[in-house]
């Protein structure tokens, strides 16, 4: 589905992309995700397809906001069928809460379910109003950590499920990691589109690194030829041809960091100290302070951190962008 909007007030903001499948919109706080599924939902006075000019009850739009919206004196199948319309209400509510696999909890009132589980009561409200359309406003935000992956692949299955295109805002990247398509944003306008993979691949700046969580994205200036990291007071080789005093986003993946001992050190190393240790069930990663900022390198399983580390950075496995203002 087509998504091109344009919207004047609180902000000027507009947006051109497709959703297909389950699509995330990722983007900081404040860069205007919210008021742009609000527009599409017709809550907010804007123009554009689809569903111009249509007020907001008869556009086929399933909307969870944040929060997920449930009326908190209603029981979960009164919440769905608040959507319906026709003497079955409650046959077409406890239909659709099976799909989300809530039937058990049709009668508890939203306080009484965990948040995963009001997110699929909410959901299944949305999906009864049978929409051509799904907008999901920060849908793991009420998620604690431990259950957020499992709601995350429950939820993107029962999108896939219902066949309806979904568009998810978030700042999340767990959640834009398994999107189907990924739309991002940056200073209330769109930067980028593509799958996740492709993403990931070739961000086009410093600002959808970050967005996209990776670590070790920080500032420069191009001076002789080189970056100067501004935090460290540190030059660091420049991989691509920039202007002098050119200032720049750069990049460097921690497992591309290479850790040696002083005494061994390339030339160019960088004298670090250890600021903290961050052991995963798969990774073991160091934030290494070098002056006043700080590199996360990843060590192999079974390998140590020297006791006089230094660090260097291959210029083949750095990234550089020219920083907008």
């Amino acid at each position: 589905m087509r998504i091109d909007y344009r919207i004047e007030h609180p902000v000027t903001l507009s947006a051109r992309f497709e959703v297909e499948g389950f699509t995330v919109l990722l983007g900081a706080s404040g860069a205007g995700k919210s008021l742009l599924l609000r527009a599409i939902a017709g809550l907010l006075p804007a123009r554009g397809e689809p569903f111009d000019g249509l007020p907001a009850q008869r556009r086929a739009v399933g909307y969870l906001p944040q929060g997920y919206g449930l009326f908190p004196h209603l029981s979960a199948w009164r919440n769905v069928a608040f959507a319906l319309r026709g003497q079955d209400r409650r046959e077409q509510a406890m239909s659709w809460l099976e799909r989300v696999h809530m039937t058990a909890h049709a009668e508890r009132r939203p306080a009484q379910l965990s948040g995963g589980q009001q997110q699929r009561v909410a959901l299944a409200r949305a999906l009864a109003r049978r929409p051509r359309l799904l907008l999901l406003d920060e849908p793991t935000s009420a998620l604690d950590p431990a259950t957020r992956e499992d709601v995350i692949a429950e939820l993107i299955a029962e999108v896939h499920d219902a066949g309806i295109p979904a568009l998810a805002a978030s700042h999340d990247p767990a959640l834009a990691a398994v999107a189907d398509q990924l739309v991002l944003m940056h200073g209330r306008r769109i930067v980028q589109t593509g799958t996740p993979a492709e993403v990931h691949a070739r961000p086009v700046n410093g600002a959808v690194a970050r967005l996209l969580g990776h670590r070790n994205v920080h500032r420069g200036t191009v001076v002789d030829g080189r970056i100067r990291w501004n935090a460290a007071g540190v030059s660091l080789p420049l991989p691509v041809v920039m202007e002098e005093g050119t200032c720049v986003d750069w990049h460097i993946a921690p497992t591309d960091v290479g850790v040696h001992d002083a005494a061994t050190a390339p030339p160019d190393a960088l004298p670090a100290v250890c600021e903290v240790s961050q052991v995963a069930a798969d990774a073991r990663q160091f934030g290494m302070r070098c002056g006043n900022g700080r590199l996360w390198v990843q060590l192999p399983p079974g390998v140590s951190l020297p006791d006089r580390p230094a660090l260097h950075l291959p210029v083949t496995a750095i990234r550089c962008w020219p920083r907008e203002a």
